[in-house]
């Protein structure tokens, strides 16, 4: 059986330019076919409306619909047309999106809320394709390094087996810092710890952001905020980093790639092959 899974992707996210290659790292995997959908870097209703419908001519056996802040209008809206129709749909979002769960719940979709995936300091006085491009790879580097990005990837491949076997059971996933090291698999606790303070530095980038974005008034008051803002989410992916460098001076590197036939592997020595 091959499971057919839409991905629709919108607005600006951390996690969004690499969910679909979580599933298939390689472009091998057999038992899956994922289709991509986007509204482009707006999160309008009208952009949603357009996009979400486009789907169901694939016919997915599930949907994942990921942007920033599940309550924003076309991520509210999205969720609306998703809980309509006989499809099961996961949604993927920041830290905005807990305050949605039980919404969420109520609409019978599952949730993946990734809690340190912040959002940029979008100022035009600050931001341009350079500064957005920097921050983005240093919050993904924070994500794939203390392992949010592999609890993701994990939870959906749960999720396809679920389909395999003809009965889909929604994620109901909070991203904490602790879930994400754990999923990390650390073998030195200095790496755990430099990864779980990683994973919190990064999440509090959004509270410092929304602080300069929308509720300081000044350039010369708010580029400061949005600098240091994202100040802390270089120092949080520098502390990933040194979190990985003791696990690979150990050789203790956790590596799960998927095998031929779909399923995870598993291997930690470097020389070696996966199990």
């Amino acid at each position: 059986m091959v499971v057919k899974i839409a991905i629709i992707k919108s607005g600006n996210i951390g996690t969004s330019p690499v969910i679909d290659l979580l599933l298939d790292e390689r472009a091998d995997r057999p038992n899956i076919d994922v289709r991509t959908f986007g509204s482009g870097a707006k999160m309008n209703p009208e952009q949603v409306e357009d996009v979400v419908p486009k789907i169901y001519a694939f016919e997915p056996d599930f949907a994942i619909f990921i942007s920033p802040n599940p309550g924003a209008p076309g991520p509210a809206k999205a969720r609306e047309l998703l809980s309509e129709k006989d499809i099961p749909a996961i949604i993927v979002g920041d830290a905005p999106g807990k305050g949605k769960k039980d919404e969420m719940d109520e609409q019978g979709l599952g949730y993946i809320i990734v809690m340190s995936d912040p959002m940029i300091g979008a100022k035009r006085e600050w931001l341009d394709p350079t500064e957005m491009a920097i921050f983005n790879s240093d919050i993904l580097k924070v994500l794939a390094e203390t392992g949010a990005l592999r609890l993701v990837q994990q939870t959906i491949d749960t999720v396809i087996e679920q389909a395999e076997a003809g009965a889909i059971e929604l994620p109901k996933l909070i991203v904490t810092a602790e879930k994400a090291a754990e999923a990390g698999g650390f073998a030195n606790p200095y790496a755990k710890a430099k990864a779980i303070a990683a994973y919190e530095m990064a999440g509090s980038v959004a509270n410092l952001d929304m602080k300069g974005c929308f509720m300081t008034k000044g350039f010369e008051n708010f580029i400061p905020l949005v600098a240091a803002a994202h100040e802390i989410a270089a120092c949080a992916a520098k502390l990933a980093q040194e979190a990985r460098e003791i696990e690979k001076a150990n050789d203790t590197v956790l590596r799960t790639p998927h095998m031929k036939e779909g399923n995870s592997g598993c291997k930690t020595d470097l020389i070696s092959k996966p199990q």
